[in-house]
């Protein structure tokens, strides 16, 4: 069962309390309007005790647990509402946390990896690591390398089984072998 719910038949249930709880005083009352009756309109009993004298603490403690009752059902519902959107305000934090954490590790992995590569291999890598499935002639512009020292390049980072050609026509497409 839900808070909602629960909130709900908290209410109800206070409710029904309150209004047994008032009952219970009409009642209270009319027996004392029959007690006086019997006594011929006096309120002194034979103790000599006034049946107008009552504690009323039965009836304070009642209709405190009719309020708190009533406050609780009103806080369960309302709480609902609100752990709901809590709820879906951690999922968003924790995809966050996690999306950044594997950005995170990504770059770490790309980071040592780029360290067993010499100046021109990086910039290759970094190109393609920016665009996946850049063109041989794009990247040639990117890094600002002959055609034919990239093609020596692109051939050791294809022999370390870092890139992957894929010939699209007279167009060489480069892409990362492993996701980094």
């Amino acid at each position: 069962m839900d808070n909602k719910k629960i909130g709900f038949l908290l209410i109800f249930v206070a409710i029904l309390f309150g209004i047994i709880l008032f009952i219970f005083k009409i009642y209270i009352d009319q027996l004392n309007d029959s007690l006086m009756a019997l006594t011929n309109g006096s309120c002194f009993l034979e103790s000599g005790k006034c049946v107008h004298e009552r504690n009323f603490l039965p009836f304070i403690i009642g209709a405190v647990a009719v309020v708190i009752t009533l406050g609780l059902g009103a806080y369960l519902i309302l709480f609902s509402k609100t752990a709901k959107s809590f709820e879906a305000t951690q999922k968003n934090i924790l995809k966050r946390i996690s999306t950044t954490k594997n950005k995170e590790l990504k770059e770490e992995r790309f980071k040592i990896l780029s360290e067993g590569l010499d100046e021109d291999e990086k910039k290759v890598m970094l190109k393609v690591k920016e665009q996946d499935g850049i063109s041989q002639s794009t990247l040639m512009y990117r890094t600002d390398l002959s055609k034919s020292k990239l093609s020596m390049v692109l051939s050791q980072l294809e022999k370390k089984n870092l890139i992957t050609k894929v010939k699209k026509g007279k167009i060489n497409n480069i892409f990362l072998k492993k996701a980094l």
